[in-house]
């Protein structure tokens, strides 16, 4: 089960009143927004975005549970605009992006994010995007040996990212004797490669980063933070506050400088430090070791 990372940071530093309108930029399973809704002293307005339509099913069913209302929009969060106008709102007061990818998603997908999984090489968020629009496996059997490897290395911070590049376009070459190409098809196939020339060191597999890269890449996810935060920004009332937990040095950075450009130009404040889990929270969900949360507040 997803665990929510930095749930009780959030729900302190967003500090959501009643009446005021929430936007969580990340739905997954809901439990931002319930522990948000929960903590304030009244109803408030909450509208959940995610691009994955199994994740909004998920929270769908947990925010009946929890006995929380919100409106819910399938999409990237790159258009929250449209989603806030599409549920009859023109701004926010609180907004939070959770860049980490669920559990569920990882495992139950069914589109090959996990190399413990023999599945179809995709790693789309949204299935529609199946059969239109970039796919890991066409990143993996078509990309070029240069491109996977300045992918590997920036979005994964591989270390091997020539020598798995390398691998992969070995993998991928015709086989003379038939006269034909032998494309990667599975997250294990693509795994058992990676694993082949990266050596394990203690419980992380070798493919972590490599996969995490390729589903960064095929999602287009550095360029669609950037858009968002934007947006996000300008979206936020006067006195808002925008919250960002990221698990990628690549997502950290675009948030920080983002945050930090928009306080010289006088739009708001941001936390001089980001918030990271206690010892005791990762020892509890391991996932969230690598958690940063940053908070931006717009001026009154």
């Amino acid at each position: 089960m997803h665990i929510p990372v930095l749930l009780h940071k959030v729900v302190s530093e967003l500090r959501v009143s009643p009446g005021e309108i929430f936007l969580d930029c990340t739905m997954g399973n809901g439990g931002h927004t319930i522990a948000v809704a929960q903590a304030a002293a009244g109803p408030i307005v909450a509208i959940g975005i995610d691009e994955n339509e199994d994740a909004l099913a998920r929270a769908q069913s947990a925010l009946a549970r929890a006995g929380t209302p919100a409106k819910l929009w399938n999409g990237n969060f790159r258009n929250l605009d449209k989603a806030l106008a599409e549920n009859g709102a023109d701004s926010a007061d609180a907004i939070l992006f959770d860049l980490g990818v669920s559990s569920e998603e990882l495992l139950e997908s069914g589109r090959g994010f996990s190399f413990a999984k023999d599945e179809p090489l995709l790693m789309t968020f949204r299935k529609s995007a199946i059969g239109g629009g970039v796919t890991a496996h066409e990143v993996v059997n078509r990309w070029s040996e240069e491109n996977l490897a300045t992918i590997i290395e920036g979005f994964g911070d591989e270390l091997y990212a020539k020598r798995i590049a390398h691998a992969i376009a070995t993998a991928r070459e015709p086989r003379e004797q038939w006269g034909e190409r032998a494309p990667i098809e599975t997250s294990r196939a693509l795994a058992d490669i990676v694993a082949s020339v990266v050596p394990r060191k203690g419980k992380t597999h070798p493919a972590t980063k490599t996969f995490q890269a390729i589903r960064m890449a095929v999602n287009d996810e550095l360029p669609a933070l950037a858009e968002g935060l934007q947006k996000a920004l300008a979206a936020l009332r006067a006195g808002g506050r925008i919250a960002v937990i990221s698990f990628h040095s690549g997502e950290d950075r675009i948030v920080k400088m983002f945050f930090k450009e928009s306080e010289k130009n006088g739009v708001g404040t941001t936390s001089k430090k980001p918030v990271v889990p206690s010892s005791e929270e990762v020892l509890e969900n391991p996932r969230s070791r690598s958690a940063k949360l940053r908070i931006f507040v717009k001026n009154k």
